[in-house]
């Protein structure tokens, strides 16, 4: 498709100019404090004849240089406007393409979602390069490439992990915790939530039904990519945040906008971890409702692998299509 190198360079653009602007936040927001209390020195320290303005800059006045500083925060608080507008654009189509046109399995249709809502156009850009169908029962051999298998996989863990993170933000945020509390219990919350519901859930079928087994097997691959997305995301979050108070207050624009760079950091430390778990067969990558797993092998293959690499029993009826319905 012509279009796809365009839509690479999109993506780029909008990564890198969100990485440029997001550190910005914070830098304004403290400065008309900073800047009155030098005023305020001046003034006391000047003599009475002199006005307050600085002797090296004529004409050149702290009142100006508060309006040219206050112009910084608008601008960025309107570029993250801009941003979750086309967030909102990206997250209904993909929402509509997934769910009425693409084979995906259910829990990789929500995940897709779940990531363009913290990624806004950059992952609406990643679905259509990646995931979406470009014709009729072409899927499989579409996202049979070993990239885009990776991606599939890390989009199903960020899914689950950057869900659990954000909520537990918003928590800890809300109720005025401590930063050390607030990152373990980000960590908790998003382990879990990517392990007892996007990796487990998922799993449990393919296992003979079995949940528990489903989470034994699913432990160590998300625990190991999880803690990349984790590497990825707190970092981000603990940098802003403490340059910024008022990205600290889940109400605030900046919050999520602090919440939409740690996402795509967690996702790029995450992609080469789930690139080798996917190669080693510790995970597969994006799969259809028609056949599962990397280069569109069988669901029956998919639980033969599962058995030799866990030891585990798969399902008696893994061949039938039944067992996919409702993942």
């Amino acid at each position: 498709m012509r279009f796809k190198p365009v839509l690479w360079m999109v993506t780029f653009a909008l990564t890198l100019g969100l990485v440029l602007l997001t550190p910005q936040l914070g830098i304004s927001q403290n400065l008309p404090n900073t800047q009155q209390s030098d005023r305020n020195f001046i003034a006391q320290n000047s003599p009475p004849s002199q006005p307050a303005t600085n002797s090296n800059m004529p004409g050149m006045n702290m009142s100006s240089t508060n309006e040219a500083n206050l112009g910084s925060p608008a601008l960025i608080d309107f570029v993250l406007i801009v941003w979750f507008s086309l967030t909102a654009v990206s997250v209904v189509y993909v929402a509509w393409d997934a769910f009425t046109s693409n084979p995906e399995l259910t829990v990789m249709k929500w995940g897709w979602l779940l990531v363009t809502l913290y990624t806004g156009a950059i992952g609406a850009a990643l679905y259509v390069l990646s995931c979406q169908e470009p014709e009729p029962m072409q899927h499989e051999e579409f996202v049979k490439p070993l990239w885009k298998q990776t991606l599939g996989s890390t989009i199903h863990c960020l899914a689950g992990d950057a869900t659990g993170i954000i909520v537990a933000a918003v928590i800890t945020m809300t109720l005025g915790l401590p930063m050390w509390l607030d990152v373990i219990s980000e960590y908790v919350f998003g382990f879990a939530f990517g392990l007892f519901v996007f990796q487990s859930l998922f799993m449990k079928d393919m296992l003979g039904g079995s949940y528990l087994k489903a989470v034994r097997r699913s432990f160590i691959p998300e625990w190991l990519s999880m803690n990349a997305v984790m590497a990825g995301m707190i970092p981000v979050m603990v940098i802003l945040m403490s340059r910024d108070m008022t990205a600290m207050e889940a109400s605030s624009i900046r919050f999520w906008g602090v919440m939409s760079l740690a996402t795509l950091v967690g996702f790029v430390v995450a992609f080469p971890v789930n690139m080798w778990l996917v190669a080693v067969g510790l995970k597969h990558g994006m799969g259809t409702v028609r056949v599962l797993g990397r280069g569109g092998h069988s669901l029956a293959a998919e639980a033969e692998r599962i058995a030799a690499t866990s030891g585990e029993v798969s399902a008696p009826n893994a061949s039938t299509p039944q067992v996919m319905k409702g993942m």
